[in-house]
């Protein structure tokens, strides 16, 4: 057997097979990456954009006595070295160079003040870097003077501008701090941050701001010299030493988000075990764990649906592979036979088919591996093992099914009569599957999704269930209507719509398997294509949800009235809904409930036409579930007022989704202190900005935006998108393998028929009545399966992390891309079979001219009899 000749001979189809296996390459490997890569980038996102003190490592350390007393900067430089000499090493890269340390008095109030002005001392020891002094000098040393029969110390100190004005402090003054243990503070110097938008001040913030602990509390923290960190104590006040390590999220990686938690949890024992000589304990304090713990839930669920999809997208890249390659082997079939035939070993026979194959899919392998690389990302383990699987199944394929077929020299076979009968123990195995199922999938609405153990395997093995199921049910099931078909066609004179159907209600189960293939095809793709709009719809409404209106502006003071005024008057401003939140006082006691008092009317206006829909209210007020069932009830808001319940309702859109809350009509006010407009109108933000200065403006459209551009969000709805296109794409494919895979066995039927008088025209309509039930009942069947699996699996996936938190489950049947996709398939598929008998159409036999006047023989009759059908 010569093995190139025979090679030369199929350069057709093993060029077919060398592009569909190169795409599945690239796919299998490339995706991936591309997946992870927007999976870092989430969890960089996640970090960068969370504030310092939370992402950051801060180890504490509270002085009560002097020996535990850090007096000098040595000290704390040591302790920073040792802080990262036993950081665990798989949080080290993560840990930034550089950090700060600093030292810090709390609950310091200004003596007289009655305890409602505070005054800390803080030490930072890069204050130098950070802070720029815009009046007077930087702190020095430290003096004495003498207070109360006592010589007590003075610091002094700097403060930030706005204290000047917030506290009543002015530079040059001197304050006396403590209750028991005085100490004079004198400001000396009033600076300014120098990037006040730089994350190191989320540590800071009792420095940058004067802070209100309690509404009639103001505290601000002023910074001292070293000089002044050696008079420091903990014996006299309550002193805290801080270290922190910035954690560098570009060095953060999703696939070691888990292993960092518990880097974190042995950082926290390594710290705690760490005494140094004193009785204080060390203490690690960071909101990573919970951060990381919440990009988990998130990146869990994207993980979840992108196995599905990624998963039904690699098998139906095999199967299609599967099909060229049957499609090879059938081509060469005749060759191999005749090998057989002459003495030829079935290692022999087998081996030349599996090597013919391998030289189509091995650099076809190659290939899209290497283009893989091309897609930014990190190299997974599936980027590997991903085209050698494909090399192995079609390799193992071609010798499996060659020396299975011709493991007898010269095997003859008739499965085009009558199709053989299953057997029993095949039955049984197929309903249990069906059975199983069905089982499956109500069990995984009724128990939801187990993240315990990370990835559910429950949940990636239903769908594969449910989609062998609808196969079986469909191969096993499909040919029966199409008998009752065959029975009306028969009473009929014409012959080619009962020939057509009768060819396919005989047709054997592995001539119909290449087409089923569009059921998974079909399924994934309508099943990504639904979950991509519900995630799309879910986000809409999560928008304004979180807005309330076309735009919002919130101010923590008063706004005036004649800015609103300003306001109404901009250019593409076409309503303003004023409105005031608070807290308000429910009965007489201590219970408290948010409130809102707003124009509903007016509200409910500029909602005109969004997804939100507010009850309508003239008076009383709307109580959220927990103040239902109160009937008429008082608070005290401006002043006290007696309020009838109308309605309750579930949440406030832009204001309230939890807890206690009202909302009342406006002018049950009798001063409203107006804080909220809720404006329609396409108006600048930036120009609302500086009309009201103390006002935060948001939109809908800046909010929807936020949530599409979310990595996360966007890796799930890309990749959706991706997969749906490329398994259109494989199920063309496999239609059109399909055509060609059993091009043989028609064209012997087609020319067989047309020497009993089958015109070409005929033979085109009886070949497309042959694919056109199996297409139609595929695709309708893939059609539902792909609508039916987001409602089985929508309580166990919880999309709500990408559509703005708010629950992806009202998939609204919205036929119009699954129908398209289907519909589309299906018509390619019939066009497909009708090109095919176009392009590989017999020749029409030629006739010897009738010698003497013909005779009339009724040829239907005759028709029928020799087809075995009459």
């Amino acid at each position: 057997m010569r093995f190139w000749r025979l090679a030369r001979e199929q350069l057709g189809t093993m060029g077919v097979l060398l592009v569909l296996t190169s795409c599945a390459c690239l796919l299998v490997a490339g995706l991936p990456r591309a997946t992870q890569a927007s999976y870092d980038e989430a969890l960089r996102r996640a970090l960068s954009s969370a504030p310092a003190v939370l992402a950051d490592l801060t180890v504490t350390m509270e002085s009560s006595s002097r020996e535990e007393d850090l007096r000098e900067r040595a000290p704390f430089d040591s302790f920073d070295r040792l802080w990262r000499e036993i950081m665990p090493a798989r949080l080290r890269p993560l840990a930034a160079a550089g950090g700060h340390m600093s030292a810090k008095t709390i609950r310091t109030p200004i003596t007289g003040t009655s305890g409602q002005s505070y005054i800390n001392l803080g030490w930072l020891s890069d204050a130098d870097r950070r802070v720029d002094w815009v009046r007077g000098r930087a702190p020095g040393a430290i003096a004495t003077m003498r207070y109360e029969g006592r010589t007590i110390p003075v610091f002094e100190v700097g403060v930030v501008e706005e204290a000047l004005s917030k506290m009543e402090l002015r530079l040059g003054q001197t304050k006396i701090v403590g209750e028991n243990d005085h100490a004079g503070v004198q400001i000396v110097g009033v600076f300014r941050a120098k990037d006040p938008a730089d994350r190191y001040w989320s540590h800071h913030l009792d420095v940058l701001h004067v802070l209100r602990l309690q509404p009639l509390q103001k505290h601000i923290t002023a910074l001292v010299s070293e000089a002044g960190l050696g008079v420091l104590s903990g014996e006299e006040r309550y002193l805290t030493y801080r270290w922190t390590l910035p954690v560098d999220a570009r060095a953060a990686s999703a696939r070691a988000a888990g292993g960092l938690r518990a880097a974190v949890a042995e950082f926290d024992r390594l710290v705690a075990l760490q005494p140094m000589g004193t009785a204080a304990p060390f203490r690690l304090r960071t909101a990573l764990p919970k951060l990381l713990g919440d990009f988990l839930a998130e990146l869990s669920t994207a993980r979840t649906v992108m196995f599905l999809v990624l998963g039904g997208l690699l098998t139906v890249a095999l199967g299609v592979i599967v099909l060229a390659v049957r499609l090879l082997a059938g081509r060469i079939d005749h060759a191999l036979t005749l090998a057989r035939a002459r003495g030829g070993s079935l290692r022999q026979v087998a081996g030349t088919g599996a090597a013919l194959t391998g030289l189509a899919v091995a650099p076809a392998a190659l290939a899209g591996y290497a283009l893989s690389y091309l897609v930014p990302g990190p190299v997974l383990p599936i980027v590997h093992a991903g085209p050698a699987l494909v090399v192995l199944v079609a390799v193992g394929f071609a010798a499996v099914r060659l020396a299975l077929v011709h493991r007898a020299p010269l095997h003859e076979r008739r499965d085009d009569v009558a199709a053989a009968r299953p057997s029993a123990r095949r039955i049984t195995l197929e309903v249990l599957v069906v059975v199983l199922a069905s089982a499956g999938a109500y069990l995984l609405r009724a128990r939801r999704l187990d993240d315990s153990a990370g990835q559910d395997p429950f949940l990636l093995l239903v769908p594969v269930a449910l989609t062998g199921a609808a196969a079986l049910i469909i191969l096993r099931c499909y040919p029966y209507p199409l008998r009752l078909l065959v029975r009306l066609t028969a009473r009929g004179r014409a012959a080619v719509p009962f020939l057509g159907l009768t060819r396919a209600a005989r047709a054997r189960p592995a001539g119909v398997l290449p087409v089923l293939i569009l059921l998974p095809a079909l399924g994934v793709s309508v099943f990504a294509a639904v979950i991509s709009d519900g995630i799309a719809g879910t986000q809409l409404q999560a928008s304004w949800q979180q807005v309330g209106a076309p735009i919002r502006m919130t101010s923590d003071i008063e706004v005036p009235a004649d800015a609103i005024e300003r306001v109404r008057g901009l250019a593409g401003v076409e309503q303003v809904v004023p409105a005031q939140t608070g807290e308000v006082q429910i009965g007489y006691g201590g219970e408290r409930a948010e409130a809102i008092a707003v124009d509903v009317a007016r509200w409910r206006q500029i909602l005109g036409g969004t997804p939100l829909d507010l009850p309508a209210l003239s008076d009383g007020a709307l109580v959220s579930p927990e103040l239902r069932g109160r009937g008429t009830f008082e608070i005290g808001w401006q002043s006290r007022l007696k309020l009838a319940t109308r309605g309750v309702i579930e949440s406030v859109p832009g204001f309230f989704t939890e807890g206690k809350f009202l909302v009342v009509p406006i002018d049950v006010q009798v001063r409203p202190a107006v804080n909220t407009l809720l404006i329609r109108g396409d108006a600048s933000l930036s120009a609302l900005a500086r009309l009201v200065p103390s006002a935060t403006v948001t939109s809908q459209e800046t909010t929807l935006a936020a949530i599409r551009d979310d990595p996360l969000t966007s890796a799930v709805r890309w990749a959706l998108v991706v997969v749906t296109v490329a398994l259109a794409a494989y199920a063309l494919a496999a239609v059109v393998l399909g055509l060609m895979v059993g091009a043989a066995e028609r064209a012997r039927a087609v020319s067989f028929l047309r020497t009993l008088g089958l015109s070409e025209r005929q033979a085109r309509r009886l070949t497309v009545l042959e694919i056109l039930p199996v297409i139609l009942v595929t695709a309708l069947a893939g059609l539902g399966l792909g609508l039916g699996l987001p409602a089985a699996l929508g309580p166990a996936v919880d999309l709500s992390p990408y559509a703005g938190d708010l629950p992806v489950g009202d998939y609204a049947l919205d036929l119009f891309v699954p129908g398209a996709l289907a519909a589309g398939l299906a018509a390619v598929a019939v066009l497909g079979a009708y090109a095919h008998t176009l392009i590989s159409g017999q020749p029409r036999p030629r006739r010897r001219p009738p010698r003497g006047r013909p005779r009339r023989t009724g040829h239907r009759p005759a028709f029928r009899a020799q087809l075995g059908c009459a």
